[in-house]
């Protein structure tokens, strides 16, 4: 997923690291290719693991020295202090939904595509309560019950 920052120079990019069990959010500057600028990596089935954000270095011939400018790393950092929040969230939940959450983000990746979403929700609203629902839809797959 990808979603770009209002001046449009610069990108994050969100995906999830199956081997790491954790999210990864790339800073990219669109201007030079979409070259990653930072890396933000947010553990999210291991509360003591510490998230963490490493700046990228450009290499190769034509590697230039990038700006950020400060309006662009605070943005970044918020999206990255979200993500920590949100992971940490659903693992303070009933130990029965948090199986749930991680058996649902491991086989559908942390996302679900328009196609697969209808049965899965019909699934889940017939096994769980309103309440439970309404945690394991974000946390899963970052959707709510009426996204669809």
């Amino acid at each position: 997923m990808a979603v770009p920052h209002p001046a449009g120079e610069f990108r994050i990019t969100t995906l999830y690291s199956v081997p790491d069990d954790a999210w990864y959010l790339e800073l990219d500057h669109l201007p030079s290719g979409g070259t990653t600028l930072m890396l933000a990596i947010v553990p999210d089935e291991d509360p003591a693991r510490e998230p963490s954000v490493c700046v990228c270095t450009p290499t190769g011939s034509g590697a230039e020295h990038i700006d950020i400018p400060v309006p662009v790393l605070r943005w970044y950092l918020e999206q990255v202090e979200r993500e920590v929040e949100n992971c940490r969230a659903w693992m303070r939940l009933r130990p029965e939904v948090v199986s749930l959450i991680k058996e649902l983000r491991d086989e559908y990746g942390g996302g679900i595509g328009d196609e697969h979403y209808p049965p899965v929700l019909a699934r889940l609203r017939a096994e769980l309560a309103q309440d439970d629902l309404a945690d394991v839809l974000p946390h899963a797959f970052g959707r709510t019950p009426e996204a669809f």
